[in-house]
């Protein structure tokens, strides 16, 4: 879904996010504790969870996807976990880095109807 780089403060973030946004040519998305750059890049103002920032994998089932992901020995981050009003998770991290990546989990977000695509049929 996106990348998260973390920064030193709010300066470094938006110059980062600028950036991505220029070469990319995506949108500016300013927020309280992070800018993203369209969906590429989330730019943390500040130290967050992982030694180089995070990564965030899209999934359609968070759910679905935690239990075969515990079946293959990934072990969770629970006090991270995030979840709508019927109680199904939408966040999750996992406890231990991939090279020095926190990894987390997140819901699918549906894709609004022509944003961008084409039929081509």
């Amino acid at each position: 879904v996106h990348v998260g780089i973390n920064c030193k403060d709010a300066a470094e973030a938006e110059q980062i996010a600028r950036l991505f946004c220029s070469v990319f040519d995506v949108s500016y998305q300013p927020g309280e504790t992070a800018i993203f750059a369209g969906s590429l890049a989330e730019c943390i103002k500040g130290p967050y969870l992982g030694a180089h920032g995070h990564i965030a994998i899209g999934t359609n089932d968070v759910d679905r996807a935690i239990y075969h992901l515990k079946r293959r020995g990934v072990i969770f981050d629970e006090a991270s976990r995030k979840v709508d009003s019927q109680g199904r998770t939408t966040l999750i991290y996992f406890q231990e880095e991939i090279g020095g990546f926190a990894i987390h989990l997140t819901k699918n977000k549906p894709y609004p109807p022509n944003a961008g695509w084409q039929d081509v049929t």
